[in-house]
């Protein structure tokens, strides 16, 4: 079904919305903006619904221009809020902010309406895109230039502002009428989550004779019900009743919408309804989700059954027969999108054999459904971003979100996009720009930044030092500015050991001398005695460290130390450092336990783990440094020395080690189950898929391994390699954690994160405060073992291809959104799970996935919940 021309009335003929008497329900958190209003006229009342529209200078930062409407459109009907826009002439992207009034993760209903009025005297009707902060969200293709055209979105804002923008296409400069934004309860439309936004197509209210709309205060979402008749081929029919709403929350509809539905005439017991789909570059097909409400008008009497059964596109829709309840809404809707046939929806409504009345509907809403999975700039980004651009007034292409969507990325930025993260900054280029004043801290806050380039400005003052903490920072061009004083001696530090390049020539009050600028012959002389000084004092404490070393070694050797017995002496300072008082093998010895290294166990980014047998018998793991391994003595070390202090049955013990000339190696207790990886994937495919009920045994196992690491070591340990190929099984199916090499220490209680030098860890598993920053804390290790946790209910991989690479955590949400767990959950187990347990285990692992690492839960809180989780299983194997 395309557009109808009683459409037009929601733009133009506001004088007809119906108000029937209703108490207003309370409108707090309505946003109503009429665009193209001067500051100076001030706000105003709708005259119909009463809600205060308010200019839009506030919500814009766009330069942007306002025109009124050309006075050959203006009727006696005209609504107020069309009479004037703001269009946004040579600008590529241009936005409109409005802060949420909900919190964030909060749903809204956003309409955007434009009436072109031949604002502009061309006469030149414009086609442009309009986004949803970094996501397309559709297309206004302006037809005629009286019509009012309306662009309406359910979505979830995902922070704390939503962000409307208009696009240019290169047809014809974007405009905009006014701009709506709802709150509406999460529970309605679930189909709209935060991955997914519905786009209205209809909204219809049938048998409504008159051209009368239904929106606020009626709907206290301020939804607009069209209506929709054709008397020849419908009956109308209506209650003066109230109609009694569902009591699922999910679906409300206003009770005037309800009073009124529609019949087939002459004995016809079919109702036929066409929907056309709209196609744009963005969705070539696009797939509408239908929601239908029915309420039956007429007490049944005399054995009288209204029955019918539902199908699109020719496909039954109804399992069964339906019959609508007596002055009772009702609803029929659909959770994943219908592809039609050429773009066109057949929704039929067939009465049964049994039926003596014809069918019946009271309204109906069909929407298409556009992806919100695009993620915007990492906050922290945007507002550095921001700030800059507040500060020195950039114009540019400085609009909307710096780095999303990748072909509207600022100019003098470039970004990069990992999967499972938002967008980070990594190039800012401002040179020429005539930038002045001393460089403000906002560009430290861009802690990703790689080249940062502020040359030929008119900088003044001094270098911050903040500068030398930007831990990605690569190349740092100051040239051509007005700056002094000395270069930070973290900037300094950074060249000399080559991971910096910083240019700042043309700078003539500007010294490089690290701290010491020798401006006056007195602070020369001055410093000439600090230099003569510094040497002596280095040769006299050297000598002491010297002496103190040999002491040191001598009451080593007094009390003796763990060696082998064919040791003949020398070795490695870290080494000798180290106290172990585990068995120390030769590598002839781990010949002999291995039989030549003959079985292998596994391979991982130390090196290969083989079987062996002690000389009573134990059987044992022997993991072997390969000479090509990235880590080096430093991981082995701090495997080695940490497993000597840790002890929990739900972590893998040490039996031995090897440090024999360039051998290095570790000697575990022997899991003769694998790990946790195999188990659920399959290297061996014969082997029979775990149960739920040991899936969530494992689970609890390794969180309490986790949880020990976080509470009751001193200091606290962070893992920082969790994942299901270091979660190994033993005989019994026990689990316990492996792989301490890159354990990490908070070596001062109270400490909020360490920062670290250099990323480590497994892609698909790194938190983003980790990844990003390289801040790293016990939520770090949270984060990854949800990741583990979805591996665990899904069976998938951290990183799926479906086509492109998506994230599970991703990938979880989106099918979540439809509401079915078996969406989800591995199709091994074959239905055999408590659905409760899996639930709640699905919400621990999301939690432990979200963004913040303020909003994880801690390993304590994940392992209560997980053995609810194994509770729940318990009873329903009962």
């Amino acid at each position: 079904m395309t557009a109808r021309p009683w459409l037009l009335l929601l733009g133009l003929a506001g004088v007809l919305l119906r108000v029937r008497g209703q108490s207003a329900p309370d409108s707090t958190g309505f946003v109503s903006i009429d665009c193209g209003l001067p500051e100076q006229a001030g706000g105003y009342l709708d005259a119909t619904t009463k809600l205060p529209y308010v200019p839009d200078g506030a919500f814009t930062d766009a330069a942007g221009s306002n025109h009124n409407v050309s006075a050959e459109y203006i009727t006696p009907s005209f609504s107020k809020r069309y009479l004037n826009v703001r269009s946004f002439p040579g600008a590529t992207r241009s936005c409109y902010t409005v802060p949420s009034p909900a919190p964030a993760g909060s749903k809204y209903l956003i309409r955007a309406t434009f009436v072109y009025g031949n604002y502009d005297g061309l006469n030149q009707l414009p086609v442009f895109d309009l986004h949803l902060g970094v996501n397309f969200w559709t297309t206004v293709n302006i037809t005629r230039p009286g019509t009012a055209q309306i662009a309406e979105v359910i979505a979830v804002a995902p922070g704390e502002s939503v962000q409307v923008c208009l696009v240019d296409t290169g047809s014809g400069t974007p405009f905009i009428s006014g701009l709506d934004l709802r709150p509406i309860t999460n529970k309605l439309y679930a189909q709209a989550n935060a991955t997914q936004a519905l786009v209205l197509v209809e909204r219809c209210n049938f048998g409504v004779s008159d051209l009368s709309l239904v929106r606020y205060p009626e709907d206290p979402y301020d939804r607009v019900w069209i209506p929709w008749s054709d008397p020849g081929v419908w009956l109308e029919i209506s209650t003066p009743e109230k109609v009694q709403g569902t009591a699922d929350l999910r679906f409300h509809v206003p009770s005037a919408v309800m009073q009124t539905a529609i019949v087939p005439r002459n004995g016809s017991r079919t109702i036929e309804l066409l929907w056309d789909a709209v196609p744009n570059h963005a969705y070539r097909e696009p797939g509408l989700i239908g929601i239908v409400y029915f309420a039956e008008l007429e007490a049944m009497a005399g054995g009288a059954l209204r029955q019918f059964e539902m199908t699109i596109n020719g496909i039954l829709w109804s399992k069964v027969p339906y019959t609508p309840k007596y002055l009772i809404s009702d609803i029929f809707f659909n959770s994943e999108p219908h592809q039609g046939y050429g773009g066109r929806y057949n929704f039929t409504l067939n009465a049964t054999a049994n039926s003596t009345l014809p069918p019946i509907i009271n309204a109906a809403e069909i929407f298409s459904v556009v992806s919100m999975a695009n993620a915007a700039t990492d906050a922290n980004d945007v507002a550095a971003m921001s700030a800059i651009k507040a500060k020195y007034g950039v114009q540019k292409n400085w609009a909307g979100d710096p780095c999303a969507p990748k072909t509207l990325v600022w100019d003098g930025l470039s970004c990069s996009y990992a999967i499972s993260m938002p967008p980070r900054i990594t190039t800012l280029n401002m040179s020429f720009s005539r930038l002045s004043g001393g460089i403000p801290s906002y560009f430290a806050n861009l802690k990703a930044i790689k080249y940062l380039d502020l040359s030929y400005n008119n900088f003044t003052g001094a270098i911050p030092n903040a500068l030398s903490e930007l831990p990605f920072l690569v190349v740092l061009d100051l040239t051509g500015n007005q700056l002094n004083g000395s270069i930070p001696s973290g900037l300094m530090k950074k060249m000399q050991d080559g991971s910096l390049t910083l240019r700042y020539g043309k700078n003539t009050g500007l010294c490089s001398n690290g701290s010491f600028c020798q401006l006056t012959q007195t602070k020369s002389k001055s410093m000439l005695a600090v230099y003569i000084a510094i040497p002596i004092l280095a040769v006299v404490v050297t000598g002491l460290l010297a002496v103190l070393l040999l002491l040191r070694k001598r009451k080593q050797k007094g009390k003796g130390s763990v060696k082998p017995r064919n040791e003949v002496g020398g070795g490695d300072d870290e080494h000798n450092m180290l106290h172990l008082d585990n068995r120390r093998f030769t590598y002839r010895e781990l010949e002999a336990i291995t039989n030549n290294f003959k079985t292998v166990l596994g391979q991982g980014g130390f090196g290969c783990v083989y079987d062996g047998f002690l000389a009573d018998g134990t059987q044992v793991a022997v993991k072997l440094r390969s000479q090509s391994s990235s880590q080096g003595v430093r991981e082995f070390l701090t495997e080695a020395q940490t497993l000597t202090k840790i002890h929990h049955k739900n972590l893998v013990s040490m039996v031995g080690y090897c440090k024999d000339g360039e051998y290095m190696a570790l000697v575990y207790e022997h899991m003769s189950e694998g790990n946790l990886e195999d188990k659920l994937r399959g290297k061996d495919h014969n082997v029979r898929s775990l149960t739920w009920r040991q899936r969530i045994r494992i689970a609890v196992e390794s969180a309490r391994g986790l949880e020990y690491l976080h509470k009751s070591c001193s200091p606290a340990f962070v893992h920082r390699d969790v994942k299901t190929s270091n979660i190994l099984l033993n005989a019994n199916l026990e689990a316990k954690v492996a792989d301490f090499g890159l354990l990490k220490a908070f070596s001062r209680e109270g400490d909020t994160h360490v920062s670290t030098a250099r990323l480590v860890g497994t892609q698909g598993y790194l938190a983003p405060e980790y990844a990003v920053a390289m801040q790293l804390t016990e939520k770090s290790d949270v984060y990854s073992f949800g990741v583990v946790l979805l591996e665990v209910i899904t069976g998938q991989h951290p990183i799926l291809q479906c086509p492109e690479p998506t994230n599970i955590i991703q990938w979880v949400r989106q099918r979540l959104a439809r509401g079915n767990i078996e969406d989800i959950v591995d199709a091994r187990l074959a239905g055999d799970y408590d659905v409760n347990s899996v639930w709640k285990a699905t919400d621990v692992a999301l939690k432990c996935t979200s963004q913040a690492s303020t909003q994880r839960p801690t390993m304590t809180d994940v392992v209560a919940q997980l053995q609810e989780c194994l509770e729940l299983e318990e009873h329903h194997c009962i």
